[in-house]
């Protein structure tokens, strides 16, 4: 009868083969290219709003009359507005892809992961745009600035399209990268790979991997180094706090929830994936 309560959803349906599981798997994959191409089509049309948007940052430390983007190839100013166009369908739709995918994963999690992975795949989406935000409020001002100013009053800058858009877009990237820290941390302590005492060990290393990262993939300059380096380890700071707090909250083994000694009734092997409907 403990049993059946345990587990009262094993028994509805046949167990679904590997191919079963592929197929769905490819109809997930083929939902998602077609919100892409669906989310593409939009936003091409929407793609010079987010140009003048992203170029704002620039256009702002530059004077009147030089206020200029250029293109030198015949293509380049086009294939720019569809990979803007792309970028945004890929990240603002990001929640239509996580939906299929939780669609597929979903069944053979146990309730309480299920409670646990949805904060989770939230608390990713909130930190990337967290550190894209940050980077086009923060880091572009201060760097566009320092670049721009930077030389002789004859250096007169000669920005081209393709150049000026694909930073703006890797360093927003790379920063929203960045931001998932935290959240992979805490994940990590959640699944008790990781604990308070060795972050806390480990402070120093993670510090140097932290600077050295930084070093290697802001821009090259010290200012945009440090205000990609202080965040991260504010935030590894504020991870070690909620991994702590994770493991208080975390009730302590019981005997119960200890495996089977030898000789004692081992647990009936469970198919989580049993019942699944190919097109739920």
């Amino acid at each position: 009868m403990a049993q059946e309560q345990l587990t009262p959803n094993l028994a509805k349906g046949p167990v679904m083969g590997i191919f079963e599981h592929a197929d769905e798997l490819r109809l997930r994959l083929m939902r998602c290219l077609y919100i892409f191409m669906a989310g593409f089509a939009v936003f091409y049309f929407l793609a010079e709003p987010m140009l003048a948007f992203l170029r704002q940052p620039l256009f702002d430390v530059l004077p009147p009359d030089r206020q200029r983007l250029y293109f030198t190839s015949l293509f380049e100013n086009f294939l720019t507005h569809l990979k803007v166009a792309g970028y945004a369908s890929a990240l603002f739709l990001s929640p239509a892809y996580f939906h299929q995918l939780w669609g597929f994963v979903a069944p053979g999690l146990y309730q309480k992961e299920k409670r646990w992975v949805f904060p989770f795949l939230a608390a990713g989406a909130v930190f990337f745009f967290l550190g894209a935000g940050f980077a086009y409020k923060v880091l572009f001002p201060a760097a566009f600035k320092f670049f721009v100013q930077y030389g002789s009053p004859t250096d007169v800058p000669l920005l081209t399209i393709s150049s000026y858009y694909d930073t703006c877009l890797k360093l927003m990237l790379l920063f929203g990268l960045s931001f998932e820290l935290p959240v992979i941390l805490v994940f990590m302590g959640w699944l008790g790979l990781l604990t308070p005492v060795q972050m806390r060990v480990h402070r120093r290393t993670a510090i140097l991997i932290i600077t050295v990262l930084s070093a290697l993939f802001a821009p090259p300059d010290a200012m945009s180094m440090l205000l990609l380096m202080a965040p991260l380890i504010l935030m590894y700071e504020g991870s070690i706090l909620v991994v702590a707090w994770i493991q208080k909250r975390r009730p302590p083994r019981t005997a119960e929830s200890m495996p089977a000694v030898a000789g004692g009734p081992a647990p009936e092997p469970q198919d989580p994936w049993r019942g699944r409907s190919i097109r739920s």
